[in-house]
């Protein structure tokens, strides 16, 4: 059930002028900078902007040559910055409104209830709830009404950081667990890198690029390598607590390395991102040293960035994944670091996403 698109869309001052064609179920985040046309472009897949162009939907067009289904029509559930909850209806009345209009049964509140941890909140109202809470039932809502795509629209922009950190989970656990294609904006890289399994850039209207998270995250020709936190996205698998350490050993890349804390459970797969900034580079394996994560390699790309004129971004293969380190335009020359050249990369901080 691929969702396939083809969007233009006029305003004063802006063109939405965008391609896509997205997997059949996994979460793809738009990610990109204020007015690039994110939440534009989820409005037009709601149905909720009549734009140009094509649109399609398991193979069943919902906008071609003049047809164009109506928003009611295109069973989308979508969630909002602020839930968008009736103020006067309790949680499980607002669950309950979602459900006449998808003609559910009773029973059918049973699983969106439990997955999204709302049990407890069913006799409540909406202004009795925090905003972690509020998000967590709109999804619940989204959901009961059987959407064949789910859109979610920055829904932790309004939430506070540590309310963040209570329903990430909960969106994590609710992107595993659904077998149907999930569109999620957000300018946060933290989102992202937790919850999506493709990126999609947009800017001034236009998709710059799309692909896996680890691949977009390590290529240096696109806007991300041009931020101050620049760092790659890798997937961690088999985590192994060591008990008195407060650590964790993984293998990545083919690789093992030591990742801070002790709560992953064995067989959980992890994502961890690592900053070019706490990569260093060295031509021969260091010893007695205190950095505990060298990781071999070799050199695939140096790029300059234009206002870094004193330093150089090097990329690393490591197996089949990238790291990303920055160096000096002094060291890069007295080391000659070039492409094909066989290097050891010095992790310095790893951080679990």
């Amino acid at each position: 059930m691929s969702l396939e698109a083809r969007l233009s869309l006029r305003r004063p001052g802006f063109l939405l002028d965008a391609a896509l064609s997205l997997p059949e179920r996994g979460v793809t985040t738009v990610f990109g900078p204020s007015g690039s046309g994110k939440t534009t472009l989820l409005r037009c897949l709601a149905g909720l902007e009549r734009p140009a162009g094509e649109l399609a939907l398991g193979g069943e067009y919902w906008q071609r040559d003049g047809y164009f289904l109506p928003a009611h029509r295109r069973r989308v559930g979508m969630v909002f910055q602020d839930g968008r909850l009736f103020p006067h209806l309790t949680v499980r009345g607002n669950l309950r409104f979602a459900m006449r209009r998808a003609g559910c049964e009773e029973a059918a509140m049973d699983a969106p209830v439990a997955l999204m941890g709302i049990e407890r909140l069913l006799a409540r109202r909406p202004d009795t709830l925090s905003g972690g809470e509020v998000q967590r039932v709109a999804v619940a809502r989204a959901l009961l009404s059987q959407p064949r795509l789910l859109l979610l629209d920055e829904p932790l922009a309004a939430v506070d950081a540590r309310r963040k950190q209570e329903i990430l989970p909960f969106l994590e656990r609710l992107t595993r667990e659904l077998a149907l294609p999930v569109v999620h904006v957000s300018h946060s890289l933290d989102e992202v890198i937790r919850l999506a399994d493709r990126l999609v850039l947009m800017d001034e209207g236009r998709v710059v690029a799309s692909g896996g998270v680890t691949e977009m995250f390590s290529r240096l020709d696109l806007p991300l390598a041009q931020r101050e936190d620049v760092g790659a996205v890798l997937e961690a698998h088999a985590p192994r607590p060591l008990p008195g350490y407060h650590l964790t050993e993984a293998t990545v890349a083919g690789q093992k390395l030591l990742l801070p804390g002790e709560s992953a459970e064995p067989g959980e797969r992890l994502r961890v991102r690592i900053r070019a900034r706490d990569v260093s580079l060295t031509l021969k394996p260091p010893s007695e040293t205190s950095i505990l994560n060298v990781l071999p390699g070799r050199i695939t790309e140096v790029v300059e960035r234009p206002d870094a004129p004193g330093q150089r971004l090097v990329r690393v293969a490591v197996g089949d994944a990238a790291l990303l380190s920055w160096v000096s335009r002094l060291s890069a020359e007295r080391l000659a670091l070039a492409p094909g050249q066989a290097v050891y990369a010095q992790v310095k901080a790893v951080a679990l996403a």
